[in-house]
């Protein structure tokens, strides 16, 4: 017990020592974070195309194996090119999606993606960092210290 517990101690300090280097070197990059989002986002967003085309009346094994082969396509592409996605350029130019052409915009937001992530993070921004921070704030002292 008298080593487990230093150690344990140690340990502890050791992993926040590491996770405060971590972060205190972090930095986000808006424009490396929207070239990763536009490798994958087509990608993602096959489900609702296929599914905009099903409604209008589209077959959906035929549009299953046509997003199948263009994704197939533009994977190989940015895989093995290291080029751009272009999933959304032959989906557009493919005349069997013809129904969503002029909504391929739409249906490929990113805000569409996000769930409630929002949701949450407004959750829980109120409900444990708020409280912290109401706790934890300075308090003025004004006639307790003589100096």
């Amino acid at each position: 017990r008298r080593m487990v517990l230093p150690e344990a101690f140690l340990a502890a300090d050791v992993i926040l020592a590491t996770c405060i280097n971590i972060a205190d070197g972090l930095h986000v990059w808006p424009a490396v974070i929207r070239q990763r989002l536009n490798l994958e986002l087509p990608f993602m967003a096959t489900e609702v195309i296929l599914m905009d085309c099903v409604k209008a009346g589209g077959d959906r094994q035929e549009l299953h194996e046509a997003i199948r082969e263009h994704s197939m396509a533009a994977g190989k592409r940015v895989k093995e090119e290291g080029a751009s996605n272009d999933l959304l350029e032959r989906i557009s130019q493919d005349p069997i999606f013809a129904s969503v052409h002029d909504k391929l915009d739409t249906l490929v937001d990113a805000k569409q993606f996000v769930g409630r992530a929002p949701q949450q993070v407004d959750d829980f921004l109120d409900s444990v960092i708020a409280p912290i921070l109401a706790d934890n704030s300075i308090v003025e002292i004004t006639d307790s210290v003589n100096v």
